[in-house]
């Protein structure tokens, strides 16, 4: 697997995308201890199934945004100077977010 965590973004988030990105972690974490508090009560399995499938959802969404950020900014513009790579590594990204 390549290592993908040395890289830099050349272009800025946008102030109010990095809140509501912050926001969005924010609130997984907050749930992913309301799941743990319910392992510790033990609660109903199916209750903390879907719980876990609420934090999946919401984290993809999460990883959706940063992908479309990274395909309007990233990728847009390496493709207008004619490099391709990061076109390339944003579709083996997305085969990991599925």
């Amino acid at each position: 697997m390549e290592d993908y965590c040395c890289h830099t973004k050349h272009t800025p988030r946008d102030e109010k995308m990095v809140k509501n990105l912050k926001q969005r972690l924010n609130r997984i974490a907050g749930q992913l201890n309301g799941v743990s508090k319910m392992i510790d009560e033990n609660r109903y399995c199916g209750d903390v199934l879907i719980q876990i499938a609420a934090i999946e959802n919401a984290l993809k969404e999460v990883g959706y945004i940063v992908l479309k950020d990274h395909m309007m900014t990233c990728v847009s513009d390496d493709i207008k100077n004619n490099d391709f790579s990061s076109l390339e590594e944003a579709i083996e990204i997305t085969k990991k977010l599925k």
